[in-house]
């Protein structure tokens, strides 16, 4: 499963503004820092914003602080929001002629869960607490020819 750019960037906001400082951070310095666009950045902060997840501030002085509540969340819990009701594969748009004997949906739904309940053995907080790791990419792949 991949997120979405949305969700991709939202996890990232909430990381970068985990660090407790005097100022608030603005979306000009985040957009600048992460390397995207600040419109995106908007729309993102503006829907964090309505979770709660995020206390914005307006005007001069004015910017992002975490609500500190968020730490305790579940990422799972976080990522289902964030990710909507997008699902992984799409058998009604077009209508797919192998429905009726498929069970692919299935699995894949069952999948993605399990996908959702592993990240809900984690909170915000453990994200922010966790050692950098190295991705399962960089690791070599054992020879499983036998």
């Amino acid at each position: 499963m991949q997120l979405n750019k949305f969700t991709d960037y939202a996890l990232r906001i909430l990381m970068y503004i985990s660090l407790p400082r005097d100022t608030p951070y603005t979306i000009a310095e985040i957009a600048q820092d992460l390397n995207v666009s600040q419109n995106h950045l908007v729309k993102i902060v503006h829907f964090m914003g309505k979770q709660d997840w995020l206390i914005t501030t307006r005007g001069k002085g004015g910017g992002l602080r975490l609500n500190p509540v968020i730490l305790e969340f579940r990422l799972g819990h976080i990522v289902r929001i964030l990710q909507g009701d997008a699902q992984i594969v799409e058998c009604n748009t077009p209508p797919c002629v192998l429905r009726p004997r498929c069970g692919l949906k299935g699995i894949l739904d069952q999948a993605v869960e399990q996908f959702y309940q592993s990240l809900d053995q984690y909170t915000v907080a453990d994200v922010l607490n966790a050692p950098p790791q190295t991705t399962i990419v960089n690791s070599p792949i054992p020879n499983l020819n036998v």
